[in-house]
């Protein structure tokens, strides 16, 4: 590691001097995206400013990372030894911190252009310095603020040619070194060497002398961010199940993070090694097998995130399909502990047909148009949403209030892609319905106020009722198609709202085969299949008795105050319960009549489960 231009350091101090004596006392920080963030430089640089009000640090990211916070002290019992054993050793970011305590220093500014979802919603300075950019946008804005620093966490291998890879964020690093070697801009590149990276090759690859400082030291060496895989749940898989049906052999793949996205995973698995459970499992829902024969040709992936569903595609052959040597190529990538050492265990020519590139090269068919024309064929570019309404309009990111959830990000890249390419597709993929303090509501509205995809771009809806193809559709024939794919609790007001505004007939009904859209009718049509639908299909961090607690758990954050009432009394009459679960929250042997009750609510929340 002796060839670093500005030299190699083993404290963090050390390095934020550096910078500082390099760049000054006004500091643009540019951070990756999610994982790659050199969380050890970051918190010495936030340090000297905490300590020095004549520096002006300004730090420009997206995806800060923390580990989740509870909200009461049951979820304290469920979260505190969880995240003791699978966010142990990850150093947090004292920026962030700050942030959620208010605390930040004046001289202090920290932009975010893509938050963790949910994670900033209640904090006003968060909301107030977030950036709303493509993601493919976020570069130039990096430039216009006058980026002088980027810190990066990178794995390392003295045996290379090229012996640092940036590993898990070549998204918008890649391109800003070629700027900076056409003297388009101006920073100090620094690293921050990490163990547990893997060492991605291809494009990822870094020649030592592009660093001007590298911390590299046991001491800032730690556990990279894993959080554990969620459950699917039965309307995740018949969404996923509507989806994986409509996904050509010989395609192109993105899908999202999350249950609906391994949700999509299983399906495919399911659709390759039992093609005969597949169809009838698409027969029970009523869908259409468009494309439901097993994968021969595979598929190639081509996604912004590389998500550990798309491994998982791979290992089981159905993510096949080579584009100059590689079966994907992503932007990013973060995932459980199981995902990071696959990819760093897997014999290198496997691990090289996974290409780490830039943002600009995968959100976009710009550039190399000829030859990702070629290679992005039949492509399905799947993301998740948070509501439709039923003219089409997609919301991914926001509320109506303006209050940021999450961020476009590459959302709106790849429905322009879906529309670019011939024969692409944009499915978005959301639940029907969501459930606040115990009373359901609709995902599906007539309208919202806010829009991350406007209508004019409506391409192909599913939830866990159906596929609803809105492309080249009037919006009389939209609103019917996205009626089929709604919750029946609700079908009645949506036309009612849509006939008021005479966007469709007063005598427009229903057809009768959509009138049954109900969650129990979708426990009833998948039953025969669990077997392949299960709640972990590609296993989890989560111990036995955390799989057996979360759905219980769910169920009381969402339940309305008579609902909990219910659950405390069933919790008080039913005799024993799961020992090892209570003793997973620490009351096995309630010592008051606060551990008396949460043990009670646990229990009758169980028992409802059963």
């Amino acid at each position: 590691m002796s060839n670093v231009a500005g030299g190699m350091f083993r404290q963090p101090e050390q390095i934020a001097d550096a910078i500082i004596r390099k760049v000054g006392k006004r500091i643009v920080l540019a951070l990756p995206l999610g994982l790659g963030k050199a969380n050890h430089i970051a918190n010495a640089l936030y340090a000297r400013a905490a300590a020095d009000r004549a520096i002006k640090l300004t730090i420009f990211t997206g995806l800060t990372l923390t580990a989740p916070h509870a909200k009461s002290d049951l979820e304290r019992r469920f979260l505190e030894p969880l995240s003791a054993r699978v966010f142990a050793g990850y150093p947090p970011l004292d920026y962030a911190a700050a942030i959620h305590r208010n605390t930040l220093p004046p001289n202090v500014e920290v932009d975010e252009f893509f938050f963790l979802a949910g994670q900033w919603l209640n904090s006003p300075y968060a909301q107030q310095h977030y950036t709303s950019a493509n993601y493919t946008h976020a570069l130039r804005y990096v430039v216009e603020r006058g980026v002088n620093v980027v810190a990066q966490l990178v794995a390392h291998d003295a045996g290379k040619p090229k012996p640092y890879s940036v590993s898990c964020n070549t998204d918008l690093t890649l391109d800003l070194l070629a700027m900076r070697r056409r003297g388009e801009a101006d920073f100090m590149f620094t690293g921050q060497v990490n163990s547990e990276l893997p060492f991605m090759g291809g494009e990822a690859m870094i020649d030592a002398s592009e660093f001007d400082a590298v911390l590299a030291s046991p001491k800032t060496d730690f556990p990279l961010f894993a959080p554990p895989r969620e459950p699917v749940a039965l309307a995740d898989y018949a969404a996923g199940l509507h989806a994986a049906a409509l996904v050509p052999d010989g395609g192109t793949l993105q899908i999202g993070i999350g249950s609906l996205g391994d949700a999509v995973a299983q399906s495919l698995v399911l659709r390759h090694r039992d093609n005969a459970a597949f169809a009838e499992a698409i027969n029970a829902l009523g869908g259409e097998p468009l494309h439901a024969g097993p994968f021969n040709e595979g598929l190639y992936g081509c996604t912004e995130m590389f998500v550990e569903g798309l491994l998982d595609l791979f290992n089981a052959g159905v993510l096949k399909r080579d584009v100059g040597g590689a079966v994907l190529h992503g932007g990013f990538f973060i995932g459980s502990r199981a995902f990071y050492r696959a990819l760093r265990e897997m014999p290198e020519r496997v691990r090289d047909r996974f290409q780490m590139t830039a943002i600009s090269y995968v959100n976009d068919i710009f550039g190399t148009e000829e030859e990702k024309r070629k290679a992005r064929v039949k492509a399905r570019f799947i993301n998740d949403a948070m509501m439709v309404t039923l003219l089409g309009d997609v919301v991914s990111d926001g509320l109506e209030d303006g209050r940021v959830v999450s961020g476009v990000g590459g959302q709106y890249n790849f429905v322009a892609q879906a529309f670019a390419l011939e024969d692409a597709r944009a499915m978005i993929m959301l639940r029907a319905t969501r459930t606040v303090k115990g009373r359901a509501q609709s995902n599906i509205r007539w309208n919202y106020g806010h829009t991350t995809i406007p209508r004019h771009l409506r391409d192909v809806v599913i939830t866990e009722y159906g596929v609803a193809d809105l492309r080249g559709k009037s919006d009389r024939d939209v609103i019917a198609a996205v009626l089929s794919v709604a919750d029946s609790r609700y079908q009645g007001e949506l036309l009612r709202q849509a006939r008021d505004a005479r966007k469709i007939e007063r005598g427009f009904e229903i057809e009768g085969r959509f009138r049954e859209n109900y969650p129990e009718t979708i426990a009833r049509k998948l039953a025969p299949f669990t077997e392949w639908l299960p709640a972990f299909p590609f296993g989890t961090d989560f111990t036995p008795e955390e799989q057996r607690l979360l759905p219980a758990l769910a169920s009381m954050k969402t339940a309305s105050a008579m609902q909990l009432a219910g659950m405390l009394l069933r919790g008080f009459r039913e005799r024993g319960g799961d020992a090892a679960c209570l003793d997973r929250l620490g009351l096995a042997n309630p010592q008051s009549l606060k551990e008396l009750t949460y043990a009670c609510l646990v229990k009758g929340a169980m028992a409802a489960r059963r």
